[in-house]
């Protein structure tokens, strides 16, 4: 059985930062497969985050809320939890919320807060690239889905 790690609002949990989730049915579809087990995860919430919570957006290594607070330390100790749970689980995989600060992987917003986009990732993805764990957005399981 394969175990992914996969953002814990794809799959209906309201951990969003507007409280909310952002449910994918091609993600949530997977949980009815047998050989895989998914193992949802939020790193905001996981570095100490509360919910809901400000919005923020990835400025160069740093991550700040639309107030224009450092809230660094939150995502980095978020994205140490989340690999720890992805090595306790052997997980080589991870489909991520996209544009995240803390799960985008390609493109996230890019620290203006005025919804533009840039090409990198967010520090859970990062961090989970550079201990070999392959990190796909939650649209590359749509893009699969419907081939």
């Amino acid at each position: 059985m394969k175990t992914i790690l996969v953002s814990a609002c794809l799959l209906g949990v309201c951990c969003r930062y507007d409280g909310k989730e952002k449910r994918n049915e091609a993600v949530t579809a997977l949980l009815e497969r047998e050989d895989l087990r998914l193992i949802p995860v939020c790193p905001e919430q996981m570095g100490g985050l509360s919910t809901p919570r400000l919005p923020c957006e990835m400025q160069g290594d740093k991550v700040i809320n639309s107030m224009g607070e450092d809230m660094t330390k939150y995502f980095a100790e978020g994205a140490r939890q989340v690999l720890k749970i992805a090595r306790l689980y052997h997980c080589d995989l991870a489909i991520l919320k996209e544009r995240s600060p803390s799960c985008g992987a390609g493109q996230i917003y890019d620290g203006t807060f005025t919804g533009t986009l840039t090409n990198g990732d967010g520090m859970t993805a990062q961090l989970l690239r550079r201990h070999g764990i392959l990190v796909i957005g939650e649209s590359h399981i749509e893009k699969e889905d419907k081939t």
